[in-house]
């Protein structure tokens, strides 16, 4: 005789809209049951930190970071936020997290006990999932070493205070931070930031810099035939390592004027910027990943009776909101939301793997009837950034569900023209320009370090090569030169060049400044 075993709902972890902790941990284990051996996700371990409203303010003003040394740029946006927020004209993130090991995720105590769990889905798995496994945080960023160096960081700015005065430090960083998104290696080496061998490396930069801050000095022309005045322009810029695109790394290496403090600081403020460069490139993916983990994380919940109807439809409600994408002709429109594409194109890869179209076989050939859709996806997590990853997976089923057209919009026509539809040239023309609104190198203004005049009045000459005729804001460009004059110490130039022929568009320039120190 056979005995018939009938599964039963293990019952709901939690009723009602008030959260405690055990609640908390409770929900916790049943989403990494879920996400590690459903999703088959791979996180750092989880540090989960329950804050108000204010201190979720507060780490919006300090970009998010724990331990983030002090400016007054914080306290101006903590302000903005403050009244926005307290006026009801903006709401609050339900989380945020931190790319670090342990994966540090901020969760408000205002939420609700369903809010808790999409949450913990989103961040603690979801982002935390993607940090760990993207190839461009791998190359990027040190998990394991970023909160000591954050440790390092926020006590020396405070020494710096302490001994050279509040208001010579906030000058090197207002100056630091008016170029920090010019501040990167775009193609370094991964680099681990340890506390420890940082300050050992410290005293060996100091004696390095001492020993650079003279060589520089000696590239004074002298009388009478020197050497030093006869170098041709290709040995002076390779003496100065140019061109160079990272500004910080050049004005922290070879500004003569600087003290080693000033160097140091601003090696601080570079490696923050390097931090956050693989986040700039991978916004829609990042978010993409969370929303598609918490979505499938609370179904599967909900299937098996560990949440209640009243928590599933909370949780739409929230999610739909999340994820909504208004219409072109929607006063709501301001562009493509990278939650509604991200978590749309993780979905539609996981359809393609497991049930596709005679369509998706032509366009997806490796990727259509492979089955288990979650390695599709994960593989896709790792191995791409925004960009290309609009450019291999953006299909013609989501280009039409999503409706997506191109518009040119040429200055010297009145009229706009719907250049790409839903056909099959349409498909391949929209993917790539959709995916370049995602390219950083398009984004961002291309500006390098291009000489130095040496022999004469040591002025710095930087280019930035225009594409598409788009020049800089004249006022903005000029504030930003006068912070790089009190850096370097003598006069900076600013020349824009077409990038496609060469030509010089415009030229703006900032005389040499007073000490940095006075």
């Amino acid at each position: 005789m056979t005995t018939a075993v009938i599964s039963r709902p293990e019952g709901p972890l939690y009723e009602g809209a008030d959260w405690d902790y055990d609640k908390v941990k409770r929900v916790y284990d049943a989403i990494e049951g879920i996400a590690v051996k459903e999703l088959g996700l791979d996180v750092y371990p989880n540090q989960i930190e329950v804050i108000t409203a204010e201190q979720m303010l507060d780490a919006y003003s300090s970009i998010g970071m724990p331990l983030m040394y002090k400016h007054w740029s914080f306290g101006k946006h903590f302000a903005r936020d403050e009244t926005l927020y307290r006026k009801g004209m903006r709401g609050l993130a339900y989380e945020i997290v931190i790319n670090s090991s342990p994966c540090i995720s901020y969760i408000m105590e205002e939420n609700t006990m369903t809010m808790q769990t999409l949450v913990i889905a989103h961040a603690a798995f979801g982002h935390n999932h993607f940090f760990k496994n993207n190839q461009l945080f791998q190359q990027w960023t040190d998990a394991r070493g970023i909160l000591d160096y954050l440790e390092f960081a926020k006590s020396y700015i405070s020494q710096c205070e302490e001994r050279y005065g509040l208001a010579a430090v906030e000058r090197v960083l207002d100056a630091a931070h008016a170029i920090m998104s010019q501040g990167v290696h775009k193609y370094p080496k991964k680099r681990h930031l340890d506390l420890s061998a940082e300050r050992r490396r410290e005293r060996e930069r100091q004696e390095y810099e001492e020993q650079t801050f003279n060589d520089l000095w000696r590239t004074v022309p002298k009388p009478s035939g020197s050497r030093q005045g006869s170098r041709t322009v290709s040995e002076r810029k390779k003496l100065l390592g140019l061109p160079e695109e990272n500004l910080l790394y050049f004005l922290e290496k070879k500004a003569p004027r600087l003290e080693h403090w000033q160097r140091e600081i601003l090696r601080i403020v570079r490696h923050m910027s390097q931090y956050f460069y693989p986040q700039k490139q991978t916004k829609l993916m990042n978010e993409g990943c969370a929303t598609f983990t918490h979505y499938t994380v609370m179904n599967r919940m909900y299937e098996r009776g560990l949440i209640t109807e009243g928590a599933m439809l909370e949780f739409l409600h929230s999610h739909t909101s999340v994820v909504f994408q208004p219409e072109f002709d929607d006063p709501r429109f301001s562009g493509i939301n990278p939650y509604a594409l991200g978590f749309a194109m993780m979905q539609d890869i996981h359809r393609i793997a497991e049930t596709p179209t005679e369509e998706d076989r032509y366009w997806f050939p490796d990727l259509a009837g492979r089955g288990d859709g979650f390695a599709a996806v994960r593989e896709a997590w790792a191995n791409y950034r925004d960009e290309s990853f609009v450019l291999q997976y953006l299909s013609p089923n989501l280009i039409r569900k999503m409706k997506l057209f191109s518009v040119r919009d040429d200055s010297e026509d009145p009229y706009l023209l719907v250049e790409h539809i839903h056909n099959e040239r349409g498909y391949r023309n929209l993917r790539k320009l959709l995916a370049r609104q995602y390219d950083l190198a398009f984004l961002e203004p291309d500006i390098q370090i291009v000489d130095v005049d040496l022999a004469g009045d040591r002025k710095l000459i930087l280019h930035h090569r225009v594409t598409n005729g788009v020049l800089l804001d004249e006022g903005d460009a000029k504030a930003v030169l006068r912070h790089i004059a009190n850096l370097w110490g003598y006069e900076v130039q600013l020349i824009e060049v077409s990038a496609v022929s060469e030509a010089i568009l415009k030229e703006h320039a900032v005389t040499a400044p007073t000490a940095l120190m006075a």
